[in-house]
């Protein structure tokens, strides 16, 4: 018996979402298989679902997680965030030494939703002869790894960028995960909080350049921006300076001048002008690429590079940060 159109239309419907099914779930076996169920990742598809709001959290909410990183963290709103700055390492680019601040730090946070699920999401400085092992130990602990690139220039000795991932029920095994992977790496234990010595930059001029107010973080001046639109990873919302942020770094180079170095967090249609506003102020290209693998809006990332006159940069990389729709981020730094 001859099937109608409709009925035809239907059943073509069905196999296709069952093709979709089907191919999801095979991406995602590689990446499951020998995982514990505590720590897997919970679907990142965003069909089906309504999007999970975050829910604010105290820090004491977080003590058995900054036990096992083994130092301290800060909350930054919805976040639970903990820097490991690679003071280890000693890194030159460009003739310039790298301050750990600028653009060796490793930095990672926890979220928690109403759902009472975890996201953790972070980015990890390792060197290359580091890389392999430590995502390994990761994949072992069912991190995921959601982008590997550079934030310099030509630069010694190596370093990557890992973008880190897993959302779950059980935050602790993800902090134990993390630990064992850091493990595998040179980054060294923490130090006591010190005072800041004052940042050798005109900030004021660089403010007003910029239209946002900045913050020292050592001695690095920064300058942060967030996404206007709601940002969502998979079903969840992305709260303001997750994932989604547009970061400018200035390192005192004496005399007023700087090491410039952050990223832009753009959506498609903004990369090309915001590229083209790097290049006309005399600023170099690094790298373009995403951090996350299911947000919506798509986000992509532009890192850029220049030495010269703090103010006179700060005064170009504006024009490219408005091309893109960000705002100033509560508070400061992100």
């Amino acid at each position: 018996m001859t099937m109608t159109h409709e009925r035809q239309q239907e059943t073509r419907s069905r196999l296709t979402t069952s093709r979709r099914r089907l191919l999801a779930a095979a991406t995602l076996a590689p990446v499951l298989t020998g995982v514990p169920d505590r720590a897997r990742a919970l679907s990142g598809g965003r069909e089906g679902h309504d999007l999970v709001e975050p829910v604010m959290t105290r820090l004491a909410d977080w003590a058995d997680v900054g036990e096992v990183l083994g130092r301290p963290g800060d909350m930054r709103r919805f976040m639970y965030h903990t820097a490991f700055p690679r003071r280890d390492l000693t890194v030159f680019s460009h003739g310039v030494r790298i301050d750990p601040a600028l653009a060796l730090g490793t930095h990672v946070s926890f979220v928690r939703y109403a759902d009472n699920s975890t996201l953790l999401m972070g980015d990890v400085v390792v060197t290359e002869r580091e890389l392999q092992r430590f995502c390994d130990v990761l994949q072992e602990h069912g991190i995921m790894l959601t982008a590997l690139h550079k934030h310099l220039l030509a630069h010694e000795p190596d370093c990557w960028w890992v973008h880190v991932h897993a959302h779950g029920h059980d935050p602790v095994a993800v902090a134990r995960g993390l630990h064992t992977a850091f493990k595998c790496t040179g980054t060294p234990p923490a130090e006591p909080a010190a005072s800041s010595p004052p940042v050798d930059l005109d900030s004021a001029a660089i403010d007003a350049a910029m239209g946002v107010k900045g913050a020292a973080d050592g001695e690095i001046y920064k300058c942060t921006y967030v996404r206007r639109e709601t940002v969502a990873d998979g079903h969840v919302v992305l709260p303001p300076g997750l994932g989604a942020t547009t970061s400018v770094n200035f390192q005192p180079l004496g005399g007023g001048r700087a090491a410039l170095s952050g990223d832009l967090a753009l959506i498609a249609s903004e990369v090309q002008p915001a590229l083209t506003a790097l290049r006309r102020g005399g600023i170099e290209l690094v790298e373009l690429h995403h951090h996350n693998l299911t947000d919506e809006p798509r986000l992509f990332f532009i890192h850029y590079w220049a030495i010269g006159d703090a103010v006179r940069l700060a005064e170009a990389v504006r024009k490219a940060v408005n091309t893109t729709n960000v705002v100033p981020m509560p508070g400061g730094v992100g």
